[in-house]
């Protein structure tokens, strides 16, 4: 029997080039198990908590113990049973993220440009003209510290509400626009769209930060929300001037590129508009450090853990959809209670994910992986039997799930899919085994689906195949 590996796929385009196939709703562990150096498990399910919100859900955060959300215009709280409670008004529209952060007695909120803050009883906005436009906020060393895209401004330490134009900063190595705050090991970090810049503070009468001028990366986020603090880094989507998107770690003067050559790729599918809108957000989950790319039609997930262990770059991709591709439809992490509570950007729903299932809000949603290439040398050969290792027997009372397999000679055309039963439940020895299934001349792609309804845990493949003889 021949193995071949699983944890990512070949395929070409139409540009004559070899493409990457990433695992779609499957997340790849590398361990040693005994049958192979890892494996594919299904990613986390999302399961409805409480009846859901007055609106879609546009960010939330822990303060204190409690799970505070804004969906839609209210900002919420949400119990650990998912009852909520509208707290009052922020302003803004469907889709539009905000930024949380809080300080010492104020949870406070970036939204439809205003800043807002709740101090467990009263949701207050600060007025002050001098405050400006808030494009982001951050909140260090007892300053809320906000941006209008141009200037760095501070409130008072004492009046919070307060802001001094005499205090205002500025980061002005490039005349590229700031677009988003981030603090990481006590500075603050300046992101405009082709540098980002590192504050200090150092106090005095007037702005109370100074740069870093040593600590300058001459790189950018695309937009607002492109980034956040991941692995004592800042990861971005973005670039240089005059370079096409990538996923880059910033830190120490330095931005090192972790997206693929894959993933840069399917970048290039989006206009910058479109890329402005992007949200990055990181969960570190039982030994898994994962960054989250959310793109409008799918999530590309980069593992930071799996990445360091097997050398290479450790990407899959999230989907909601039973066919192709559709927007991932959880967002907004948010550890509290015990669970990873999110908001589902098309609805009202509130919800958390699950390893116990992998279905999204109660529906199918789609699985898909493949293989590298198979090559006899040119020779050929006639493939007799495909077995697919696998941990069977979790799928939900009742259900019946299948597994499709198709292969492809060229890259681009796929045969016909062939289905095999996946088992029932409590059928733990059942083997996933594919008879007859065709040659190739000279080198060939096999591809396996499913849905959510087949809880499956893939270990390795095999292939009885006998080379044909000149």
């Amino acid at each position: 029997m021949t193995q071949i590996p699983i944890l990512n796929g070949v395929y070409t385009d139409e540009n004559a080039e070899f493409r990457s196939a990433y695992p779609v709703n499957l997340i790849p562990v590398p361990k040693k198990n005994g049958i192979s150096e890892g494996y594919l498990r299904p990613a986390d399910g999302i399961v409805a908590l409480g009846a859901g919100g007055p609106e879609i859900d546009r960010g939330g955060i822990n303060w204190n113990g409690v799970c505070y959300r804004v969906m839609g215009s209210k900002l919420v709280s949400v119990t650990s049973a998912g009852a909520v409670t509208v707290l009052g008004d922020v302003g803004g529209l469907p889709g539009d993220l905000v930024t949380m952060d809080y300080g010492f007695g104020r949870l406070a909120i970036a939204s439809a440009g205003n800043l807002y803050y709740w101090d467990g009883l009263l949701l207050t906005q600060v007025v002050d003209p001098d405050l400006g436009t808030v494009v982001d906020m951050l909140w260090v060393d007892g300053y809320y510290m906000t941006t209008d895209g141009t200037y760095l401004v501070v409130t008072e330490l004492n009046t919070p509400t307060s802001v001094n134009p005499l205090k205002y900063g500025s980061s002005e190595v490039n005349p590229d626009p700031i677009l988003a705050l981030l603090k990481m090991r006590d500075e603050v970090y300046a992101l405009n769209r082709h540098t980002i810049e590192v504050f200090n503070n150092v106090g005095g009468d007037l702005f109370p930060f100074q740069r870093n001028s040593g600590a300058l990366i001459r790189k950018g986020p695309v937009g607002t929300h492109a980034c956040c603090v991941y692995l004592d880094t800042i990861a971005f989507l973005g670039s240089g001037v005059g370079e096409a998107p990538g996923v880059y770690l910033g830190g120490n003067a330095s931005a090192v590129k972790v997206s693929t050559r894959e993933i840069d790729t399917l970048l290039l599918d989006y206009t910058e508009a479109q890329l402005a809108t992007v949200k990055l957000e990181c969960r570190n989950d039982k030994a898994n450090q994962l960054l989250y790319v959310h793109l409008p039609d799918k999530t590309l997930v980069y593992d930071g853990a799996a990445s360091g262990s097997v050398g290479e770059q450790v990407w899959f991709v999230l989907t909601s959809a039973v066919n192709d591709f559709s927007q991932y439809r959880a967002m907004n992490f948010v550890w509290c209670y015990d669970k990873w509570i999110v908001g589902d950007p098309q609805s009202v729903a509130i919800g958390y994910l699950s390893d116990s299932v992998s279905s999204h809000w109660g529906s199918v949603v789609r699985w898909e992986f493949g293989t590298t290439i198979v090559y006899n040398g040119g020779a050929g050969a006639i493939f007799h039997e495909l077995e697919l290792v696998a941990l069977t027997g979790r799928v939900a009372l009742g259900s019946t799930p299948t597994i499709r397999t198709s292969y492809s000679v060229d890259g681009e055309t796929w045969s016909v899919e062939r289905a095999i039963n996946a088992g029932l439940i409590g059928d733990r020895l059942k083997r996933l085994v594919w008879c007859h299934q065709g040659n190739m001349r000279n080198w060939r792609i096999q591809r396996f689906r499913g849905d959510s309804g087949s809880f499956i845990t893939f270990v390795r493949l095999e292939a009885r195949i006998e080379p044909m003889v000149a």
